[in-house]
């Protein structure tokens, strides 16, 4: 990697490839992301048999994300997420003929599920691993915050262009069992495409491990073990992702699970109310990502105390949602606990990357994940269950005031406190 003068990401010829078959890629996503959960409700009419499909791809991908890790360690990430989403484009190519031919069944749509689940796995360590590699790092935070900011804008601008697509086929007459097939495919076939120009770019992409590889040491188990050692060894870094997983537990559940039933139930567009609430959301994180800077400047090194601000202040917007009637009402709140979490998320992924030895990054970034892919699905479950016992407003409120309780508590704690403080051996 050749280094390039701060603030000019895009003269870096490596980044600039990333940067821009990822965007186009992330779009795509946005159609199968859109596209499968109609085929599943068109093919079956049951919501349980979507549960499924969706456990299908998330829990391989938590339980194989910790070895996805380690692989990328002892491998060039670049070659890892080559691999990875090459599967991935294969297995969409192979749903769209399907949909097309009119071929598809639900064991299929299983099979399918589970190869993506077992590939995303690899893909999102080595996504996160390879950036430090590409760019110096005094630019690692705005080349973060550029990342988020597509990813948010392709998840408010690749939805409307999915359900157009897919409205294509909603009156064509066609000979296909499934309802909206051609539109479907057509969506799954954007997403296959879209592929294409991401693996494309990272052909090009050249990175220092793909020619001064680090030679494997022990088994991928070990390295798993190895990695985990690493993170409790580095206090700071240990207390943090332990933290992380506290929050995932009270946040992710609640907002899972409790956005769609405050849309269906208290607010006045119904499903209509559930998109503005998720488009809000994405809006904040955008704002935040380009905020994300600024703010690690303005606490100068305090960044445990900002992020733990952030977190009180958070859990008290998720327990005012309890009074939410109204869909712009909690749209607004949104935005702000959107536009926080993404200032937070940015600072703190940047700090961990130029934290983190490059044949640690892997494993580090798989198990940070691990504590919101793993853990999310179990708290959803958690607070599906106790939506039967108690009251939507209870869920917020009781899951918001726990979630500020602890970000206080947790700032008497040292090593949370001197997240963003340089090493002694630094200062």
């Amino acid at each position: 990697m050749q280094p390039t003068p701060r603030g000019s990401l895009f003269a870096n010829h490596n980044f600039a490839l990333l940067f821009g078959g990822s965007t186009i890629s992330a779009i795509g996503d946005q159609f199968t992301l859109v596209a499968l959960p109609w085929l599943v409700l068109k093919l079956t009419n049951d919501p349980a048999a979507l549960g499924l499909v969706l456990a299908t791809m998330a829990l391989p991908r938590a339980a194989f994300m910790l070895i996805g890790g380690a692989v990328v360690d002892r491998m060039s990430p670049r070659r890892v997420l080559l691999g990875a989403r090459a599967i991935n484009a294969l297995l969409v190519s192979l749903l769209a003929v399907l949909v097309l031919a009119g071929a598809i069944q639900m064991w299929m749509i299983y099979v399918i599920a589970l190869g993506v689940g077992l590939s995303t796995a690899f893909t999102y360590p080595a996504g996160s691993a390879i950036l430090p590699q590409l760019v110096e790092p005094t630019q690692l935070q705005p080349a973060n915050a550029l990342f988020m900011g597509m990813r948010q804008l392709s998840m408010i601008i690749g939805p409307v262009l999915a359900g157009l697509v897919i409205g294509t086929g909603a009156h064509a007459v066609q000979p296909q069992a499934v309802a909206d097939a051609s539109g479907l495919g057509l969506a799954f076939g954007v997403d296959a495409v879209s592929f294409l120009f991401s693996l494309g770019s990272l052909m090009l992409v050249r990175i220092h491990s793909d020619h001064h590889p680090k030679a494997p040491e022990g088994s991928v188990l070990a390295n798993v073990v190895s990695g985990i050692r690493n993170i409790w060894a580095d206090l700071p870094l240990r207390a943090f992702i332990l933290y992380a997983a506290v929050v995932s537990v009270f946040v992710g559940g609640p907002i899972q699970v409790g956005l769609p039933v405050l849309a269906d139930t208290r607010l006045d567009l119904g499903a209509a109310s559930l998109g503005i609430l998720m488009t809000a959301n994405g809006v904040g994180m955008l704002l935040g990502s380009f905020l994300s800077g600024t703010a690690s400047k303005l606490v100068r090194g305090r960044l445990g105390l900002m992020v733990l601000g952030i977190d009180s202040l958070a859990g008290l917007a998720l327990a005012t949602l309890a009074l939410a009637h109204s869909t712009f009402g909690g749209a607004a709140l949104l935005t702000a606990t959107g536009m926080l979490g993404g200032i937070a998320q940015i600072a703190i992924f940047s700090w961990i990357q130029r934290r983190v030895a490059p044949e640690m990054m892997g494993r580090t970034m798989s198990v940070l994940m691990f504590t919101f892919m793993g853990l999310g699905p179990l708290s959803a479950a958690i607070a599906g269950s106790l939506l039967k016992v108690i009251s939507l407003p209870a869920l917020f409120v009781g899951a918001g005031l726990t979630l500020t309780a602890i970000a206080l508590c947790c700032m008497t704690s040292p090593a949370l406190r001197s997240i963003g403080a340089a090493r002694p051996a630094e200062a």
